[in-house]
């Protein structure tokens, strides 16, 4: 069950990553070659954006199957759509390139077209994976434990940043980083070698049994009267926890704007000899160092949220996060690899530290029967605030007003996840088994009150 999430979590965003270190690195050069510098790595991280659009879709979809036909079932067409669809972006040739002796002169506007396609399959993918694999755990895990038992998912990302910064260094130091090869085709290495990953994680997806609750949650909706309403999952979440969706896509806004910020931004933004002018071999190289760091604090605060509480621990990190987002662009401006390293590893310790506790925080949240529905909404409603937008944003804003601006955004978005996660009631005592009844339609309109997860 463990090695399940683990390994799913991890190839799903190690295509997400590899997508955003490409688009820092290379997609300005091979998908929009007509583009001045700063237009260039705007359309770059425009096409970055559009999967977080992407993933409440996801969510919405997924989020159905997965509180109708199972956790098990929906997770493994999300890692295949997530593997063909990442493989499909390293085989595409590019606006005036080809790809492996195919179309030499490119393909011209459907390059970038079929990118924000393939673009968008990855983030609808991706919206309904980490629902599910936090499900898988945490409905497993026994009481007093689902922290622990959450971590495994949660670590997912680190595992995946760190082999996607490998897979990238690897294809840089062997075909150069300056060199026509590596525009030509390293880059499309680690894209392609995904598709290993992705038949490991189906191969071990494929061999583990549906959640105990998710089965009782079926015993309970086949032994429900016949009055009882048949509604979309998508529906019962929003009609009674609405307030719960938002709550928690503003909490963990600040996660979302620290990681994606961290992962990708900034590698465009040291890389960019306007900006902080370092090699790519040796941002690839801080890239490794800082998972080991995010993966450390990650594990670190989902076991401590046991002992103290989700929002707790959680409220440490966006709390942090505000005045570490002033300061981080002034320790960049000091310039060099020192500087750029701390960036990192400060931006990816303190997210590690609310991500964490999110692998339980969510599903507690919600009801069994549209578990998977809640949480992914959620979720990815942060996705949009704090990982889709502050990039768009931090590209005009550096080439205008300047770099402390972007902190000034960062520290607005984390502001915002203060106030949120003080709003959330604390979870970690709750009861995530399927033992409240499916809500029967009352006189008029109105169903009655549910009780909370």
């Amino acid at each position: 069950m463990a090695a399940a999430s683990s390994i799913g979590t991890t190839i799903e965003f190690y295509d997400f990553f590899i997508y955003g270190t490409a688009a820092a690195l290379v997609f300005p050069t091979v998908f929009f070659p007509e583009a001045n510098g700063t237009a260039g790595t705007l359309a770059s991280f425009a096409t970055f954006a559009v999967a977080f659009f992407a993933r409440p879709v996801g969510a919405i979809l997924f989020g159905h199957f997965g509180d109708v036909i199972g956790r098990k079932r929906t997770l493994v067409w999300t890692l295949l759509i997530m593997g063909l669809a990442t493989v499909g972006i390293g085989l595409l040739p590019g606006y005036e390139t080809g790809a492996f002796g195919m179309f030499d002169g490119g393909i011209g506007i459907w390059a970038p077209t079929i990118l924000v396609a393939l673009r968008f399959l990855q983030g609808f993918a991706v919206g309904g994976e980490w629902a599910g694999a936090t499900l898988l755990t945490s409905e497993y895990a026994p009481a007093g434990k689902r922290g622990l038992y959450a971590m495994f998912p949660q670590l997912g990302p680190a595992f995946a940043f760190f082999l996607s910064s490998l897979t990238f260094l690897v294809a840089s130091l062997t075909v150069g980083t300056a060199s026509d090869a590596f525009l030509s085709y390293g880059w499309r290495i680690p894209f392609i070698l995904s598709m290993a990953l992705v038949l490991v994680g189906l191969w071990v997806r494929l061999a583990v049994a549906e959640t105990p609750v998710f089965q009782q949650a079926q015993a309970q909706r086949a032994q429900a009267p016949k009055q009882a309403v048949n509604r979309l999952p998508f529906l019962d979440a929003m009609k009674f926890q609405w307030k719960e969706i938002v709550i928690a896509g503003g909490a963990l806004a600040s996660l979302f704007s620290l990681f994606y910020m961290g992962t990708a931004f900034l590698t465009s933004f040291a890389t960019n000899p306007d900006q902080m002018g370092l090699s790519r071999n040796f941002v690839l190289t801080s890239g490794m160092i800082a998972a080991v760091f995010f993966g450390l604090s990650t594990a670190a605060s989902a076991i401590y949220s046991d002992r103290f509480g989700r929002r707790r621990v959680i409220m440490v990190s966006v709390i942090v996060a505000v005045p570490w987002s002033l300061l981080l662009f002034p320790i960049l401006s000091v310039g060099g690899e020192l500087a750029f390293l701390i960036g990192l590893i400060g931006t990816l310790l303190i997210f590690g530290i609310a991500y964490g506790p999110a692998g339980a925080l969510l599903p507690e949240m919600f009801q069994a029967r549209y578990r998977y529905t809640g949480a992914g909404m959620g979720y990815n409603l942060a996705g949009i605030f704090g990982g889709a937008i502050p990039p768009l944003i931090a590209v005009p804003l550096i080439a205008g007003p300047g770099a402390i601006w972007v902190g000034i955004m960062l520290a607005v978005l984390s502001s915002v996840s203060v106030l949120c996660t003080y709003l959330i009631t604390e979870t970690k005592d709750a009861d995530v088994s399927a033992v409240h009844p499916v809500p029967v339609q009352a006189h008029g309109d109105e169903a009655p009150e549910l009780q909370p997860a």
